[in-house]
């Protein structure tokens, strides 16, 4: 009430030519004002009619300021100067802009929000290693080291991964877990082909190998041009000799479905104790190791020469037989392995047994 009482009082000692004067320059303002906004507006209407019918297309940044301004101004004055849109559409604008800065929908996800992944991948390492836990057990792991979670949510997490629960886990091992849990007793085996040129044309010849899993040692078994069951059942007898055989100790050989190991071979190694364990079709990659093994061969031996003679693979065309072991092939190919650089660890020759140690 004081500060308006001087105000009037203040007012009412201006001089009376002053009075007028101020009121003068206020009006001459407010006309000033009017003829700007009447410029404006005819020139707007003059950039309308040279679009015609083409619609301007505005940003949202051009509406934000539009609805900003137009909500300062209020409906009867944008009646008056709103040319680009009508004062319904500009107010609309504003109240799009006000509920957009509340909305946090596109900051949420369709459901509850999901386990951070370090939850998920300790928990799918536990359960990946302790077979025989169930879903509270899991819980109750987490639980211990600071991850606060339910035991459905467990449930979930191991169903979208595609783990089973722990009574299949517990009868259904990996076949990475039965590898390292037989290393030192589990064997790989193969053929790879070499062609070999001679004075009657190219031949190939079939190199039966075995590799230990656990060493990585590799030994050529054998090579004949047309291995067959009798050629195989030499093989066996001579990889389960007891005094130089590859197989001594060993427990289990990893074979595929090739017809060339016929049940007699496969009646010999369990007889001595071996278990053949015989790969699904059409997966080499369980048998990695030896398939590992020709392609180094190949890339970093056989394909850099070129064999001429049967000399190098036994002997004559006319003596060589299914039965012969080609020692002296065994030699060359163990060589040839020992000086390429391969990126299986393979290392140098052991004269004495004919193998490649890695």
């Amino acid at each position: 009430m004081g500060g308006t009482a001087k105000t009037a009082t203040a007012e009412k000692t201006l001089p009376l030519p002053l009075q007028f004067l101020a009121a003068w320059i206020g009006m001459w303002l407010g006309e000033h004002q009017a003829r700007v906004i009447e410029y404006q507006r005819a020139e707007n209407a003059a950039l309308l009619e040279r679009l015609g019918k083409h619609r301007l297309r505005l940003t949202d940044g051009e509406r934000r300021r539009l609805a900003k301004l137009g909500k300062a101004l209020g409906r009867k004055a944008l009646q008056q100067v709103a040319t680009i849109a009508t004062p319904d559409t500009i107010l609309r604008w504003y109240r799009e802009l006000v509920a957009a800065k509340y909305d946090g929908s596109k900051k949420r996800g369709p459901g509850r929000p999901k386990k951070a992944a370090e939850i998920v991948r300790l928990l799918l390492e536990m359960a990946t290693r302790n077979t025989g836990w169930g879903y509270t057990r899991l819980r109750d792991a987490l639980n211990n080291v600071g991850y606060d979670i339910g035991r459905t949510t467990v449930q979930r997490i191991l169903a979208e991964h595609g783990i089973e629960p722990a009574p299949e886990r517990k009868r259904q091992y990996s076949w990475a877990t039965f590898i390292k849990a037989h290393l030192g007793v589990i064997v790989g085996m193969d053929f790879f082909t070499v062609e070999v040129v001679t004075a009657v044309g190219l031949l190939r010849y079939h190199v039966l190998f075995v590799i230990d899993i656990g060493s990585r040692m590799v030994e050529v078994v054998g090579i004949a041009r047309d291995p067959g069951g009798e050629w195989m059942k030499q093989m066996a007898r001579n990889m389960l000799d007891e005094e130089a055989g590859f197989l001594r100790g060993k427990r289990y050989l990893i074979l595929d479905r090739d017809p060339v190991y016929t049940n007699e071979f496969r009646r010999m190694l369990r007889g001595a104790g071996v278990k053949p364990v015989l790969l699904p079709a059409r997966s080499p990659n369980l048998n990695a190791y030896a398939e590992r093994f020709v392609l180094s061969i190949k890339s970093e031996c056989l394909d850099r020469i070129v064999p001429v003679g049967e000399g190098i693979c036994g002997g004559p065309s006319g003596t060589t037989s299914p039965t012969t072991t080609a020692s002296g092939t065994t030699k060359a190919l163990a060589t040839c392995c020992s000086t390429a650089r391969r990126r299986t660890r393979t290392g140098g020759y052991n004269g004495a047994s004919g193998s490649v140690v890695s």
